[in-house]
């Protein structure tokens, strides 16, 4: 069993994260201001290919599956996601080259602080204005302000989601489904396009581990299907084009038997106000006066199998890396990140989340770690 004498992977903020990745992209493309910790070389044209769901550690463990993208991996290094390693972050960190702390998409679930509710950052609400959710800019506004061209391509149901309008306003947006309509629709928004910028999100490959668990056949066939995307995707792009291909977070299959159901354990509720997060990336909200309590039952009830800290604790090691104040109520009083291949479910209230085979948000090396694979087209 996993034990607490295993330290967190705690993400790289500024140096090699996903936010790392946005400033300098921007800081290839000469877009004044921004970064470059990454060092990337100049370009006129930058292409990412952000993969839903490909960890890294799951790309090294399937050579075969994705050969195109194995070799690319041979010379590279991964990059860490954020806290929490879950898409709705992941986005926000990617699409605004902050780290959550300072662009306040802390979760998949996260309080509205004064309301006594939740936001669900993928289904949103209609109640919460994305823009005053996410004030700050965003790279493709950045982009567009130095005179770049900036696209995003993905499918249609995500053109002006709460989230999209959140985390990556700015672009124009080319609606694509189909892995063809992808590559297609970007060759040719490039094409007639210098300097310009494309984030091309394929989410496929994440839906498949949720549902199939990330070490089912299906999973493997999907990858298949995920190298082939980048293979041809290199292969079309104008002359020149720099390819970055990367994930928002890995994943983990959690058996039965690792799942700590809270609709099963009366005393897990105890003192909870709210329940957020996601089952491998708790934020509660605690009733007034009960935080401590909390953080000492769930610790006790969790033993090795789970890092349960205050928000205090996690805000001063860089979980989140530095927060603004205006986001830090969204943090829950206390957070339970799971040390290995276990998750904290709530089989009443959240039945679906709770079925899911593969998840992901924590940080352990299977969540944190993502691909930076990087081709320089011909």
């Amino acid at each position: 069993m996993t034990t607490q004498t295993v330290e967190p992977t705690l993400p790289r903020y500024a140096e090699s994260s996903l936010d790392a990745l946005a400033t300098s992209v921007l800081a290839s493309l000469a877009v004044p201001g921004e970064p470059n910790p990454l060092k990337l070389p100049p370009a006129d044209r930058v292409c990412v290919l952000l993969i839903d769901g490909l960890g890294w550690e799951l790309l090294s463990a399937h050579p075969a599956a994705a050969p195109f993208l194995s070799e690319l991996a041979m010379t590279s290094s991964p990059l860490t996601a954020g806290f929490p390693a879950t898409t709705a972050t992941s986005l926000g960190t990617i699409g605004t080259g902050r780290p959550p702390g300072q662009h306040g998409l802390l979760g998949y679930q996260v309080a509205v602080p004064g309301t006594g509710s939740l936001l669900n950052a993928l289904r949103w609400d209609a109640n919460v204005d994305p823009v005053s959710w996410q004030p700050g800019s965003t790279i493709f506004e950045r982009a567009a302000g130095a005179g770049i061209k900036a696209f995003r391509v993905a499918p249609g149901a995500f053109r002006t989601s709460g989230l999209s309008v959140a985390a990556m306003r700015g672009a124009e947006f080319l609606a694509a489904k189909t892995l063809g309509a992808l590559v297609s629709r970007t060759v040719a928004a490039l094409a007639d396009a210098s300097p310009a910028l494309a984030l091309v999100y394929y989410g496929d490959l994440d839906t498949t581990g949720h549902a199939l668990g990330c070490g089912s056949d299906g999973w493997q066939y999907q990858l298949a299907h995920v190298d082939k995307l980048a293979e041809q995707l290199a292969a079309a792009l104008p002359r020149g084009t720099v390819l970055h291909v990367t994930g928002d977070h890995g994943m983990t299959d959690v058996p039965p038997g690792d799942r700590i159901d809270v609709d099963a354990l009366p005393e897990l509720r105890q003192g909870i106000a709210l329940l957020g997060g996601e089952p491998r990336a708790r934020h509660l909200y605690c009733r007034q006066g009960a935080a401590d309590e909390v953080l000492r039952r769930w610790a006790g009830v969790l033993g090795d199998r789970a890092w349960v800290v205050s928000r205090e604790q996690a805000v001063a090691d860089g979980w989140f890396g530095p927060v603004d104040s205006r986001f830090a109520a969204r943090i829950g009083d206390v957070i339970v990140a799971p040390c290995g291949p276990s998750a904290i479910v709530a089989t009443k209230t959240e039945p679906r989340e709770s079925a899911l085979s593969g998840m992901h948000g924590s940080l352990t090396q299977a969540d944190q770690l993502v691909p930076l694979l990087t081709i320089a087209t011909s």
